[in-house]
């Protein structure tokens, strides 16, 4: 562009001056090698900042103490509460279809664990849990929920609906409280055992119609210990169940771009496992069974730190219950929130059929059908977990 004169008028634009420098054989080396850097590192660069402009909303781990102000924001708040709910493998299963001061709840196809979960127990369980989440916030509110269940296979693939109105007094205020400090902690415990008052509130959390099965006699927590460490040691060497998990888990900043799955370091893994994670748990490596002899051993690690171990049945086999259930363990666990007591559902034994039939007999439990298996006890608090916002999750129609 041309530049201003001195005396205000325009400059007659100078010709481009150039210079030569002499190219040795060292400087030669370093155009060629920086140009050769700058190709092959370009795509990468290109997929860093895509990947950073594409970043998903995550849900922040707080709730408003009150309701929010009209039927929009209320849903948008409840289906807050709703997604900080646990679930297999950090799946995050839900779908929400908003109607006036009514949500629907739906279970999301694209993301489940079909040969982990094929008969979508743990899908169900984790949808429930996520409707817990949602009730408790609403009664908090001083809100009055009701809720239609749905029958398995509904055509529209709604699991339950709630609808709303107002004009109650605040309720439930505790565990809602302990919505947002819930975390499944995978960590070793320091083997304390739980106070006969908070074993005896976290068992009337459990409604009739489920059972709770408790094991704090350390002889038999040692022979669970071993039960896992086989469960979970076979589970890894399905090569195709662990691609299913693999796929879920999540490495460096995985967890934060994708807003799911588990990171390497909610698993707590130790070890030389800690550090070849991305080898050790994938199932094309040749180092999987030595990722399947750490994982084994973690778990049965982990369970005998425990102080007490449950396990959470139905009294029959039926699809109904585990959505149900899943309202029953999320209960279960916000309690266990307020007395800061730690837990961990171990799901191997339930979803390998012989490992279930030998956790039964363990807890007396036989002919039951079994939903939930927790060890508890005393940890230092971990990190949350990452959710994927309300934007990606919630869907709103006029009613």
């Amino acid at each position: 562009m041309d530049r201003p004169a001195a005396g205000g008028g325009t400059a007659a634009p100078r010709s481009p001056r150039f210079f030569t420098m002499p190219l040795d054989r060292r400087r030669f080396l370093i155009v060629v090698g920086s140009a050769a850097a700058y190709a092959s590192l370009r795509p990468y660069a290109a997929l860093a900042q895509k990947a950073g402009a594409g970043l998903p909303p995550l849900q922040p781990w707080s709730l408003p103490d009150h309701a929010p102000a009209g039927e929009i924001e209320i849903a948008r708040g409840l289906i807050g509460a709703a997604v900080l709910a646990p679930s297999h493998w950090n799946a995050q299963p839900w779908r929400f279809e908003v109607e006036g001061p009514l949500i629907r709840l739906l279970g999301d196809p694209q993301r489940t664990l079909p040969v982990t979960d094929p008969e979508r127990r743990a899908m169900r369980l984790s949808l429930g849990a996520a409707l817990e989440n949602l009730l408790v916030a609403a009664r908090a509110w001083g809100l009055r929920p009701t809720v239609s269940y749905r029958p398995p296979g509904d055509a529209t693939g709604a699991v339950a609906e709630v609808a709303w109105a107002g004009g109650e007094a605040p309720r439930d205020r505790a565990h809602f409280h302990a919505i947002v400090d819930r975390r499944t902690n995978r960590h070793e415990y320091d083997g304390r055992g739980l106070f006969r008052e908070n074993r005896a509130a976290l068992s009337v959390q459990v409604p009739e119609g489920f059972r709770l099965h408790w094991i704090d006699d350390r002889d038999r927590i040692q022979a669970i210990g071993q039960l896992a460490h086989d469960a979970v040691h076979e589970q890894v060497m399905d090569r195709g169940a662990q691609a299913e998990r693999f796929a879920w888990t999540r490495f460096g900043d995985d967890a934060r771009k994708r807003g799911d799955g588990i990171s390497v370091g909610a698993l707590a893994i130790g070890g030389p496992a800690k550090w070849l994670a991305g080898r050790y748990l994938n199932p094309k490596s040749w180092l999987l069974g030595q990722g399947a002899g750490s994982l084994g051993k973690q778990a049965r690690k982990c369970v005998r730190s425990a102080g007490a171990l449950v396990l959470l049945t139905a009294p029959e086999r039926r699809e109904e219950s585990w959505l149900l259930g899943g309202q029953v363990y999320e209960r279960f666990a916000l309690k266990a929130t307020q007395f800061g007591i730690a837990h961990q559902p171990i799901n191997a034994p339930i979803e390998q059929e012989r490992f279930r039939a030998e956790l039964l007999t363990q807890f007396d439990a036989i002919g039951e059908e079994p939903l939930m298996f927790v060890r508890l006890g005393h940890a230092d608090h971990p990190r949350a977990t990452e959710r994927r916002a309300v934007a990606l999750v919630a869907s709103f129609r006029k009613a």
